[in-house]
């Protein structure tokens, strides 16, 4: 059977180049990075490159770089630290109501902690609008956090303008950029931001890696306590190997980052265009947004996504859905709510998601047998469209 991974955003496989760099600090240079003899040296200075690797990335000073498990602890982190950083400053929070759940969730547990979140509408197109944000803030306002690219519906935010009226407040700015890291420039200076979370199994690096971007002389307190690390940041043994192969994972994205965002959406195009000539009843969510190059969002009307997520499985074609299934009931996306998608597609929804390995003959694949899959579905859904 034909092998067809759709679903980048949710993971990528290690590259290669990146796997040999990681064999090389589990096999032979495995010392511990706060050991002073000549094994924890040559840790130190893989996790030293890598930090200069990410930093190059963002365009960040590396000092300014930390690494952790990923970017859920990141997320945390930000959010928590800085709630308990600036606590007598103010107790209030700013996000969007379309955040991954490593944000909502944290966001959820602060307001459990005594600390007000306001949680900011977007457009139909997924947008949040700056003016919405600045709406928003108090006088208590600590932290605004807006995602830098949605992960189900891929629209990029105007973090930039969002920024701007943020900082005429003094207040600090977190994005969530695992998503955009290593797929589209990621500047800080240029985004605004005084934190930015990144993830390394989004970029081709393997689970387990990740970290954030803290603007010198930002308050932030440590999530986790018990070491040196990090400069005290955080705490625990670094994830060598894991550090390396993301440094080299960033080298290799800073490369083929145009050549690549270019080519993926040059097939993220053929896909939406051929979906809608062969399939009626079809939205794609935020089209009229800017957009990540390799994520789409389609709805198909009168079906359920999740039984074309399945029939698309037994056909090696892996791809996500707009839903989640939550305690046995299927409960629609969050984002898809938020966006206000018409209850008869809200349902129905597909997430594709492009990467290196994506080509037009898997693409031609999927609308070859997409269609027929539709038809089958309405045909037997209660909700069956004509």
């Amino acid at each position: 059977m034909r092998q067809v991974y759709l679903d980048h955003n949710a993971t990528t496989p290690v590259l290669p180049e990146v796997l040999e760099v990681m064999l090389r600090y589990c096999r032979d240079d495995f010392g511990n990075p706060s050991s002073v003899h000549r094994y924890g040296r040559r840790a130190r200075v893989a996790v030293d490159e890598a930090r200069d690797a990410v930093a190059a990335l963002l365009g960040a000073p590396a000092a300014s770089i930390v690494f952790c498990s990923g970017g859920t602890e990141a997320n945390n982190t930000i959010l928590q630290g800085v709630a308990a950083a600036l606590k007598d400053k103010g107790r209030h929070l700013v996000t969007s109501q379309i955040e991954h759940p490593a944000v909502l969730d944290t966001c959820a547990y602060l307001e459990t902690q005594g600390y007000r979140v306001t949680y900011v509408p977007v457009n139909a197109d997924g947008i949040v609008e700056p003016e919405a944000v600045a709406e928003a803030l108090t006088e208590e306002t600590i932290l605004v956090s807006i995602m830098h690219a949605n992960n189900e519906v891929g629209t990029i935010q105007p973090l930039a303008e969002i920024a701007r009226l943020v900082r005429e407040r003094g207040i600090l700015l977190h994005t969530d950029a695992v998503q955009t890291f290593g797929k589209i420039p990621t500047r800080v200076d240029e985004l605004g931001v005084d934190f930015l979370t990144f993830s390394g199994h989004k970029l081709y690096a393997p689970k387990g890696v990740g970290g954030w971007y803290a603007r010198p002389g930002t308050p932030l307190r440590p999530l986790i306590y018990g070491g040196h690390q990090e400069r005290g940041r955080r705490s625990g043994t670094e994830n060598v190997a894991a550090i390396a192969a993301l440094g080299k994972a960033c080298e290799l994205a800073a490369r083929d980052m145009a050549r690549e965002a270019a080519r993926q959406l040059q097939l993220r195009q053929a896909l939406e265009h051929g979906l809608r000539e062969r399939i009626p009843a079809v939205r794609i969510q935020g089209e009229a947004a800017p957009r990540l190059p390799n994520t789409t969002n389609v709805a198909f009307a009168g079906v359920e996504g999740e039984t074309l997520l399945m029939s698309l499985d037994l056909q090696g074609v892996a791809v996500s859905t707009g839903s989640a299934c939550s305690s046995g009931s299927l409960e629609p996306s969050h984002v898809l709510k938020a966006m206000g998608v018409p209850a008869e597609f809200l349902h129905g929804a597909l997430r594709f998601s492009l990467g290196r390995s994506t080509t037009r003959e898997e693409i031609e694949y999927v609308l070859a047998i997409l269609p027929g899959i539709v038809e089958r579905a309405r045909a037997l859904s209660p909700a069956a469209t004509p």
